[in-house]
């Protein structure tokens, strides 16, 4: 294991390898993807927040740097991470509060509120990182418009370290909502539930959790913001609900924090799937995957399931959609995708232009990535 503390540590490890490595932060979501292969770089000591402008609505930090340090810096604001990064370690069997930003960014995580301001790539600004020739870049800005080049950030985001290791990331930031409401459409069918939901998500109310649990037959909706205009909001929301029984339920927040995280899954003895599907084909696709233990997210955009179904990967593209394991204990099943030979290659000429030696995460992917 090769710990670093800086960006000159990494690319000191780099320039002297003698093979691949296994790029590491906290480790929370290391059993996330395939086995990892080579020698561990540890970044958990290239941390700390580097500059934070309130004003300006950007901060940056290093990869090491753990999510819920830089949420109680930004809270002390009166603001957050738009992405609303959940915490998987407990699926994977880390204890909670531990991710990394870096982490957060390579694996392109998301909560619920991702339904209102979008994932990780939608706000990362810009980056450092080193390549496999053991140089030290950046990409990407500090400034929201930035349009001067490759967009870069997207690239980095949900890329498993298979480009480098990150050393620096400057991320869009929000204002934080002063009060949040969430209310529950009780005995409604999934059907139901999920047009009520892309209704809802079609309104002005800008709703930052719209969920479907099929268990307790329950669609939950979160809507935000200062008092008069989420009490607008709520009166708008209760005339869209109108034809349904509705209640406001206490402890939305951390509600929809558990489905960000999985928790549901947690102790099912299932593989767990996360699954992007175009949402006129939720319902499709949950009777298809025929998971006993599921429930949807982003409207039904994102249905987390829980099933013994090796073939998802499959199931998911024929209703439009794709799918990811995040956690199985049969280590045949392939967490990613097969991509079609034409993007395969062009997957491998970027890891090539970023990763010529193969250094970095070598098959954390797929083979050759």
């Amino acid at each position: 294991m090769i710990k670093c503390a800086s960006e000159a540590d990494v690319v000191e490890a780099v320039r002297d390898a003698h093979g691949p490595f296994e790029i590491l932060g906290a480790g929370t979501k290391r059993g996330f993807g395939r086995a990892p292969e080579g020698e561990g770089l540890d970044l958990s000591g290239v941390s700390g927040i580097v500059s934070y402008e309130p004003d300006e609505m950007i901060l940056t930090a290093k990869p090491g740097t753990k999510v819920s340090e830089i949420e109680a810096v930004l809270a002390e604001k009166n603001q957050c991470l738009g992405f609303d990064p959940p915490d998987w370690g407990p699926l994977f069997g880390s204890p909670a509060s531990q991710g990394t930003i870096g982490g957060a960014i390579a694996c392109d995580v998301a909560g619920s509120a991702a339904i209102r301001y979008g994932r990780a790539r939608d706000h990362l600004l810009g980056f450092r990182a080193v390549n496999g020739l053991g140089e030290a870049y950046r990409g990407g800005g500090k400034v929201v418009k930035n349009v001067t080049g490759f967009d870069l950030p997207k690239l980095m985001c949900g890329s498993f370290g298979t480009l480098g290791p990150l050393t620096e990331v400057t991320l869009r930031v929000f204002p934080e909502a002063p009060l949040s409401a969430t209310l529950a459409v009780t005995e409604v069918t999934t059907e139901a539930g999920l047009a009520l939901l892309r209704r809802v998500r079609s309104s002005p109310l800008e709703a930052t959790g719209l969920a479907y649990m099929p268990g307790e037959a329950v669609a939950i909706i979160r809507v935000d913001g200062a008092r008069e205009p989420l009490a607008e909001k709520l009166a708008l929301l209760r005339e869209l609900l109108s034809e349904h029984e509705a209640y406001e339920v206490d402890g939305g927040d951390a509600l929809f924090g558990e489905l960000g995280g999985g928790a549901p899954l947690l102790g099912s003895g299932l593989a767990v799937w996360r699954i992007a599907v175009p949402r006129a084909q939720a319902v499709a696709l949950a009777k298809e995957i025929a998971a006993p233990l599921w429930y949807a997210d982003w409207a039904g955009g994102l249905i987390w399931a829980g099933t013994k179904v090796t073939d998802v990967h499959e199931r998911a593209a024929k209703h439009g959609g794709h799918a990811i394991l995040l956690r199985a204990d049969d280590k045949a099943i392939a967490p990613f995708a097969p991509e079609p030979p034409a993007r395969a290659a062009l997957t491998k000429s970027v890891k090539a232009a970023f990763d010529p030696s193969g250094l970095f995460n070598p098959g954390r992917m797929w083979d050759g990535v």
